[in-house]
């Protein structure tokens, strides 16, 4: 019971699971209050997501019961759940980019005339209340493929809150959100509580959860660890409770680092309305981190260099070989690689094994010709090591669908395949999005390692403490053109900012302390950056 005699909203008690024989629930035990927002965090792959999906009604647990309001809670699929009051916004959006706004939110029960006739005045009327909930400027017809990621997200989260839930599970909810957007998001929280509603809020943004959270669930290795009210908790305290270990340095150390030897070269790239006239070099050993707002072109100017889209003028060359005429697949084979923002949509094969995704691009290594057979023990053997070195948790890399690895780990997958073509231009776009603090580490220190051996890589990102933190030169883009180019050595987070706001840099002012000004970029107000 909770505190005052009333029964906890939700009750879990002993819940565990298990995957291939594999648990990854161990014996939880936790309980939420009526208008409680409890903060869940654990590195990737600690279990997180597959309790939120027991209590969502998408898996259902080996052993251990849930009870809601005192009640027990048994439900056979989401839409049961929601009947229940509980909704669940999942990290990767489900929704259907063909349909409308309305067709989105009742696809699974559209309300009903007599029982009988789909009401579609009722089902615009319900959705135009919830896009109310977030001030969302578009209407229950608009088309889901015509919304940003950021209004998608938004979309899921006003879709969960309407009619007053008891229970509302947000997963990783910022990750497509401007500022401005993850601010609504606050206050909707805020409004929800307040009206009795719990929250359980899983991310890996610790200062969102210090922020919003009563109290602070932890779980590692499948196991939940330690809950204690969110005063009694520090950032540090929460890291070395998730990851069992401190983390003295968020950023590994270089042994390495940038040399004269340019490896790609980009010149005059242009695309009508995209991006105009980019000049960049990357060289071996360096790292090069492209910042910028929403709507920058950062991402567009990564997939005109690797061939995914189609450039008007200019070239790219890497190794001194053009390779402007070339297919993605020959820029590939020379030596591009590639990491989307979108693991999940162009990164992965979701329903086939690590091995299968993470040797697809180099299938050619295990082959003695065109038509000899593939050596497959060779390969798993190659793929093996080099997940091996990215601590990927995986019950069978030959078995276990990438879909049932969480989101952290899925990214390491990407990752991974990438490795294994021995790029000579790696490119990684919004790397570390949805990924702990732990496996963020290994990310970086696999990034470093590969730019010590002599890799050119860029790196874009809407997180410029981590840009900071792993690049030798960071370029700054503004409405599809490079506006500013900072060295180490001249790292200032205002300065980058104002670059990307449209400020000479004689415009803005000169940090009072230099040596603490590169630790954050939150000082400066409103940062629409593109997450």
């Amino acid at each position: 019971m909770t505190a005052g005699g009333t029964a906890p909203r939700l009750a879990i008690s002993g819940v565990s699971h298990s995957f291939f024989g594999v648990p990854v629930n161990k014996d939880i035990s936790l309980e939420i209050a009526p208008g409680e927002v409890l903060g869940l965090v654990g590195e990737n792959g600690a279990g997180k997501s597959t309790l939120m999906n027991i209590v969502g009604g998408v898996l259902r647990p080996d052993a251990g019961e849930l009870r809601v309001d005192g009640e027990r809670y048994e439900p056979h699929s989401p839409a049961e759940a929601r009947r229940f009051g509980i909704a669940h916004v999942h990290q990767e959006l489900n929704l259907f980019a063909p349909l409308s706004v309305a067709d989105n939110m009742f696809l699974t029960g559209y309300p009903r005339r007599f029982g009988v006739f789909t009401d579609k005045r009722a089902a615009r009327a319900r959705a135009a209340e919830a896009l109310g909930l977030m001030d969302l400027p578009f209407s229950p017809s608009t088309l889901v493929e015509d919304l940003s990621p950021g209004q998608r997200q938004m979309l899921e989260i006003s879709k969960a809150a309407v009619g007053s839930p008891k229970l509302v599970i947000l997963d990783e909810p910022t990750t497509s959100l401007t500022s401005r957007e993850t601010a609504r998001l606050f206050e909707l929280i805020g409004t929800l509580t307040a009206a009795g509603t719990s929250v359980i809020y899983v991310s890996h943004i610790l200062e969102d959860i210090k922020r919003l959270s009563d109290r602070i669930a932890i779980m590692r290795d499948g196991a939940l660890v330690d809950v204690q009210p969110e005063e009694d908790l520090t950032v540090g305290d929460v890291i070395t409770l998730m990851v069992g270990r401190t983390l003295d340095d968020r950023f590994p150390a270089r042994s390495g680092g940038p040399t004269e030897t340019p490896v790609l070269e980009v010149r005059d790239l242009s695309a009508k309305g995209v991006v105009d006239g980019i000049d960049l070099t990357a060289h071996a050993g360096e790292v090069v981190g492209l910042f910028g707002l929403m709507g920058a072109g950062r991402t567009e100017l990564a997939r005109m260099v690797y061939g995914l889209d189609p450039a008007d003028r200019g070239s790219v060359t890497v190794d001194g070989e053009d390779l402007s005429r070339h297919s993605t697949k020959g820029r590939i084979a020379r030596g591009l690689a590639f990491v989307t923002e979108d693991r999940r949509g162009e990164g992965l094969l979701m329903d086939f094994p690590v091995l299968t995704n993470a040797a697809l691009p180099s299938l050619k290594r295990w082959a003695g010709n065109v038509l000899g057979p593939i050596k497959r023990r060779v390969a798993a053997r190659d793929v093996a090591e080099v997940t091996s070195s990215l601590r990927l948790k995986s019950a069978d890399l030959d078995r276990s669908p990438v879909r049932s690895l969480s989101g952290g780990n899925q990214q390491k997958v990407v990752i991974a395949k990438w490795l294994l073509t021995k790029p000579r231009v790696f490119m990684l776009d919004e790397p570390t999005r949805g990924v702990d603090v732990g496996a963020q580490y290994e990310v970086y220190r696999t990034t470093l390692e590969l730019a010590d051996a002599g890799t050119a890589v860029l790196v874009i990102s809407s997180e410029l403490p981590e840009l900071i933190g792993i690049c030798d030169r960071i370029l700054v883009m503004r409405m599809g053109r490079l506006v500013g180019s900072f060295d180490r050595g001249a790292f200032d987070a205002r300065r980058i900012l104002g670059a990307a706001f449209g400020e000479s840099a004689a415009e803005v002012p000169p940090p009072a302390d230099p040596s603490t000004d590169t630790a954050s970029a939150d000082a400066l107000p409103d940062q629409e950056t593109a997450r």
